[in-house]
Formats: C-alpha cells, sequence, structure tokens
C-alpha cells in the first residue's frame, strides 16, 4: 500500500500568522437525516461523537463531528481510521437512508495561526468572524474568495480551514497573501 501524502508536502507560511499544511487526516461524509429515530444512537456508537447542533462541532476519542448541512456531517479522524469508520458508519445506519464516504484524499486541511488570524480569515471570507459572531465549538462552511471551504476555531488564536484537494495551492496563497507582514489592517485589536 502506498505511503499517504498531503496536497502541500507539509508546506508552511510564516507571516504574521503562520499558514501550514495539517498533513493527511481523516474525514468521513456523512449524509442522512439527522433527525432520524436511531440515527443519533448509531453515530455515537461508531465514532464515540454525538451528533452536533446547527453550525457547531462535538468532539470524543480525538474524533470531531461537525455539522455542515441539514442532512450532513463531516467526521475528523485519524487517517488510517477513516476507512473503518466510514465502513461501521454505514453497518450502524443501515436501514436508514444515509451514506458514508470516506472522503480524505479528496480534502485539504490547513491550518491558520496567531493573533492576527481572525483579520486574515476576515480579509477572504464573507463570514462574520468576529468574536461575537464566530469562535471555538462552531463550525463555518462558505466560501474563501472563489472557493468552497468550511472552517472552525480550535481556539481563540486559531483556525482549521478544510478545502477539495484540488483548490489546495489556491487556498495556501490566498492565506500566505493575506498574512504577509505589513498587511495587517488592525480589524481586531489585540488579537480577538
Amino acid at each position: 500500500m502506498s505511503e499517504a501524502v498531503s496536497a502541500l508536502a507539509g508546506a508552511t507560511y510564516d507571516g504574521y500568522c503562520k499558514v501550514s499544511d495539517a498533513g493527511p487526516v481523516g474525514m468521513v461524509t456523512l449524509r442522512g437525516d439527522l433527525a432520524a429515530k436511531g440515527f443519533g444512537a448509531a453515530v455515537k456508537k461508531a465514532t464515540g461523537c454525538a451528533v452536533p447542533g446547527q453550525g457547531a462541532l462535538t468532539s470524543a476519542k480525538g474524533r470531531r463531528l461537525a455539522w455542515m448541512s441539514p442532512d450532513e456531517l463531516l467526521l475528523f479522524c485519524g487517517y488510517d481510521e477513516a476507512g473503518t469508520l466510514a465502513t461501521a458508519l454505514g453497518a450502524a445506519l443501515a436501514g436508514q437512508h444515509a451514506l458514508a464516504v470516506n472522503v480524505s484524499d479528496a480534502r485539504v486541511v490547513l491550518h491558520l495561526e496567531g493573533v492576527g488570524a481572525r483579520e486574515v480569515m476576515a480579509k477572504l471570507t464573507p463570514a462574520d468572524v468576529s468574536p461575537e459572531a464566530f469562535g471555538p465549538g462552531q463550525m463555518r462552511r462558505t466560501r474563501l474568495a472563489q472557493v468552497a471551504a468550511a472552517f472552525h476555531m480550535p481556539d481563540a488564536a486559531r483556525f482549521e480551514i478544510i478545502a477539495f484537494r484540488s483548490v489546495a495551492a489556491y487556498v495556501f496563497e490566498l492565506l500566505s497573501t493575506a498574512a504577509q507582514p505589513g498587511g495587517e489592517v488592525g480589524l481586531f485589536p489585540a488579537g480577538e
């Protein structure tokens, strides 16, 4: 079996914020009726994570489960366990209208960290990333410039950005350009 390779081969950029490739990350897309009887219990049994509310994430056993739309969740897990978890979810949801697919190799995960991280994101997305509107524990599906993306904040100074692998270099360059020293605009004082 070949070794997993990330789309950006570990690329990093150090500006007034640091942009970095997260490397191979396991991801399973789960589609179905999130409110169906037994759906939540089946998901929790297979992943350890409770079904999150709208725009939220839950976590357990080193995994995170994100709400992506009214009928879609995205499970973040170890790269090597994504196939097994997709199969386990499919089996747990047998008999329900549901689909679990390993999308690890179709996506890229980037990290953006530093006191200016909110400002960098505000330059690129129409989503409100002010501290009053967005923070840790929330998931947002939107755009970064010209491409679809999603993001959340593991903590108050970091964003984790998810995009399609085919646009990985574009998203990396967007973030790096927005984080160039001298490009600070002071949107969120004191790194809020």
